[in-house]
């Protein structure tokens, strides 16, 4: 009877090590994706949140559907941007839509 305790505790012991060798791999791997995947695309929402925070009137932007224009007047989250030279050219637009800022004296 002494025998068959030891035996079942031997097995159990197996049992776990086996299941740590076995969610190993899978932890290396998910903690390799939060690594190359999810934290840069963290960074870089950080810095575009940066971006728009220091957006200026008078700045020069470019837009998500690739238009080139001038910072009129900022909101909360809508700026009005005006495009070209022309003063009847002014869109609203959501803050997010806004892909790059260059500085008026940079």
């Amino acid at each position: 009877m002494n025998f068959s305790l030891l035996l079942a505790a031997k097995q159990a012991s197996a049992g776990a090590g086996s299941m740590i060798v076995t969610l190993l791999p899978m932890v290396v791997i998910l903690g390799g994706m939060y690594f190359f995947l999810m934290r840069p695309q963290k960074k870089q929402e950080a810095q575009h949140k940066a971006l728009l925070e220091n957006m200026e009137i008078g700045d020069s932007v470019l837009t998500t559907s690739g238009f080139y224009g001038m910072v009129i007047d900022i909101s909360e989250d809508t700026v009005i941007v005006e495009f070209g030279g022309n003063k009847n050219c002014r869109i609203p637009m959501q803050k997010s839509a806004i892909v790059d800022v260059e500085k008026v004296d940079a």
